[in-house]
């Protein structure tokens, strides 16, 4: 089991106030902070329960954002006080998670953490995400920039696309972007082309077919689609099975890079999805 605490209104109200506090005054705030927070941490150290300390950009205490602004650091040191709480209290299953809106306040915020983590011999795992990033191409944009950046760096253990949306959908973005930086080898890989005055036939409508007849594939296999030999031969010989345009409806079929067979047009979905599914049951069996 897993809980999940704010550090910026767990024992805060915020209340948007601007105001000057001294050392003592904080201390002191830490100290009632500590107090409320202390009973938490010991039902979940009984319990055997891990907590995530999540902090939320859009929501830092009227304390922490008066000594250190709507920043980065603000929701690091935000973090790092109630991490102080549970390791006072010998308490270590923790988990973390720096979320924005912002993917660039929130892949800074990341960074610092793990840097203020080493300075201070922590090691706890992170918990990836940008938070409230909306719908449709802009929400999973910003997921794919914010989680991506940072897994490339090396960062992070778990992830999660937040969007506006069916949860379903997150599962997909998320996984697509585990995909495309070779984290997760599950499914079929589809390397496809743009649309151009090239292509001899619709890349676009066979590619979102094919998406949608193999997504029951979970065997690691690569696939470009590809629509006319300027760049076909290339992609397909670095994929599995690549299908590249030629004149007169006539396309040209690789196996493994090498030239195979020519494909009608209209054959291309029943041929490659039979392919597809053939090369499948062969790793499987292997």
């Amino acid at each position: 089991p897993k809980v999940r605490i704010n550090p910026g209104n767990y024992a805060d109200k915020k209340k948007f106030q601007k105001f000057e506090i001294s050392d003592t005054e904080y201390n002191n705030e830490i100290e009632r902070v500590y107090n409320r927070f202390s009973p938490l941490v010991k039902i979940c150290k009984k319990n055997g329960t891990v907590m995530r300390i999540g902090t939320n950009h859009g929501s830092l205490s009227d304390r922490i954002m008066n000594r250190y602004g709507d920043t980065p650091l603000g929701m690091v040191e935000s973090a790092l006080e109630f991490i102080r709480m549970c390791e006072d209290h010998k308490f270590y299953d923790i988990v973390l998670s720096m979320k924005s809106s912002n993917p660039i306040i929130m892949v800074n915020a990341y960074r610092l953490l793990v840097n203020k983590m080493i300075n201070e011999n922590m090691n706890y795992p992170l918990h990836l995400g940008v938070t409230e990033a909306g719908d449709g191409v802009e929400g999973r944009v910003k997921s794919a920039l914010g989680i991506g950046t940072l897994l490339e760096d090396g960062i992070g253990d778990t992830i999660r696309v937040s969007l506006s949306d069916d949860p379903i959908k997150e599962i997909k973005i998320g996984n697509e972007i585990l995909k495309s930086l070779n984290l997760r080898n599950r499914g079929v890989k589809i390397i496809s082309c743009p649309s151009c005055a090239r292509q001899a036939f619709q890349v676009i409508d066979t590619v979102k077919i094919l998406e949608n007849k193999l997504s029951h594939i979970k065997t690691p296999i690569t696939l470009s689609v590809i629509g006319c030999v300027v760049n076909g031969p290339g992609e397909s010989a670095l994929t599995d099975i690549g299908i590249t345009g030629g004149g007169k409806g006539s396309n040209m079929l690789y196996l493994s890079g090498v030239k195979t067979e020519k494909v009608l047009t209209e054959d291309i979905i029943s041929k490659v999805v039979s392919l597809v599914e053939k090369k499948a049951s062969e790793i499987k069996n292997t």
